[in-house]
C-alpha cells in the first residue's frame, strides 16, 4: 500500500525546516506529523526553548513550532512501506523541496529527522542549485526505538541544539 505525506506546516516565519522520511503508522492514523505518543518530537521542540510539557493540542503544538521559525515536513511524497520503519520504505517518491524553498525563501536550514532523512534527501537533491544555499543538520531520530548513543529526550536535546543559530535573525 502507498502512503503519502502530509502537507508541510510552514509559513513566511519559518528559518528551519525539520524534514523526516514519511510519516508512521500511528501519524497516519492521527493524520498528525509524529503522531505517535512516544515519538521525541514534539518534547523536543517544547525543550529547545525551555517551554516545558507539550500542549495536548495538535493544533497548539503547530502553532508553537511555527511561533518558533520551525516547519516541519518529509522528504518522501509517497511510498510503499510496510509498519513504520525506515528500512522498509521502497518505491519512494520525493516532494517538490527546491520548489517548497522558492516559495519560502527565508529557509536557512534543513534539520533532517535521521540518518534517512538525510540519506533520502542526498539521493534525489545532492546536487540541486536551488538549495545549495542551506545548511543541512543530519540529527539523531526522535523515534521511540533507542539506540546505544541516543536513548532518552535528554541525549537527543543536546544534539538538536544545533538548529537553534538558524533561528535566530
Amino acid at each position: 500500500m502507498r502512503i503519502h505525506s502530509f502537507e508541510p506546516v510552514i509559513d513566511d516565519r519559518a528559518k528551519v525546516l525539520i524534514l523526516g522520511t514519511a510519516p508512521s503508522v500511528k501519524s497516519l492514523e492521527h493524520k498528525q506529523f509524529y503522531g505517535h505518543p512516544r515519538n521525541y518530537l514534539w518534547p523536543l521542540v517544547y525543550a529547545l526553548f525551555g517551554a516545558g510539557e507539550p500542549s495536548p493540542v495538535y493544533e497548539e503544538r503547530l502553532a508553537f513550532l511555527q511561533e518558533h521559525r520551525l516547519a516541519v515536513f518529509d522528504v518522501i511524497e509517497s511510498c510503499v512501506r510496510e509498519g513504520s520503519l525506515d528500512m522498509n520504505i521502497r518505491e519512494e517518491r520525493p516532494n517538490d523541496l527546491p520548489g517548497l524553498v522558492r516559495q519560502y525563501p527565508g529557509l536557512r536550514c534543513f534539520a533532517f529527522n535521521g540518518s534517512k532523512a538525510y540519506d533520502t534527501y542526498r539521493k534525489y537533491f545532492k546536487n540541486e542549485a536551488a538549495l545549495s544555499h542551506l545548511a543541512l543538520l543530519k540529527l539523531p531520530s526522535t523515534s521511540p526505538i533507542p539506540t546505544p548513543a541516543m536513548r532518552s529526550l535528554e541525549d537527543r536535546l543536546e544534539v538538536w541544539k544545533q538548529v537553534l543559530p538558524y533561528l535566530m535573525d
